[in-house]
């Protein structure tokens, strides 16, 4: 969403005098895209609305805090929507597992004819059919431009096993996207060197 700095200051003060208008406004213009950021973490979609209602909720609260010199209100809020839903994935689905080995991801190339085939919903569904803590480290890295580091410290996982769940997302989606080419994906190997 684009708004102007002076439309955003606007909203954004009279967001903070508790103006009903200015919050419903805020709240219709980011509407769909910030369900769409929440769906992107929590695949049932009764978790993604309560995470962006949960995520309106802060931003209402902490919406004095914004300052347009550091960023723009829409990333502003996109964030609070994303560690939101973050914390209520932990809260719901849990990490249960440790991964240690990395895998190259070089290795892992979908050719474009394949991808010239797809549509974005077929995309979306193929992202959503992954392991809900494989799925939310792919959408961290991928989509949204976390760094291991940062992914690991917001999950409370090691560096490593947001890369084995990068790779690993990378492997399945490729085996979903070109199933034909299975017998030709190169075999993964371990930091060992055997």
């Amino acid at each position: 969403m684009n708004l102007t700095k002076t439309q955003a200051d606007k909203l954004v003060k009279g967001c903070i005098k508790n103006d009903r208008a200015a919050q419903e406004t805020l709240y219709r213009l980011f509407y769909a895209e910030m369900l769409r950021v929440c769906h992107n973490y929590l695949p049932d979609k009764a978790l993604a609305k309560e995470a962006f209602n949960s995520g309106f909720l802060k931003v209402f609260q902490s919406i004095q805090n914004f300052s347009a010199q550091t960023g723009e209100l829409g990333g502003w809020i996109r964030k609070i929507m994303i560690y939101t839903a973050i914390d209520l994935f932990r809260k719901e689905l849990k990490f249960n597992t440790t991964y240690t080995e990395v895998i190259d991801t070089d290795d892992y190339f979908i050719a474009p004819q394949v991808l010239d085939k797809l549509y974005f919903e077929d995309i979306l569904q193929n992202i959503r059919s992954l392991p809900p803590a494989t799925q939310t480290v792919f959408n961290l890295f991928i989509l949204d431009g976390f760094t291991h580091k940062e992914i690991g410290e917001q999950l409370s996982i090691s560096e490593g096993t947001s890369r084995w769940h990068l790779a690993e997302a990378k492997r399945k989606l490729r085996e979903l996207l070109d199933p034909d080419n299975r017998d030709n994906m190169p075999i993964e190997r371990s930091g060992s060197g055997l």
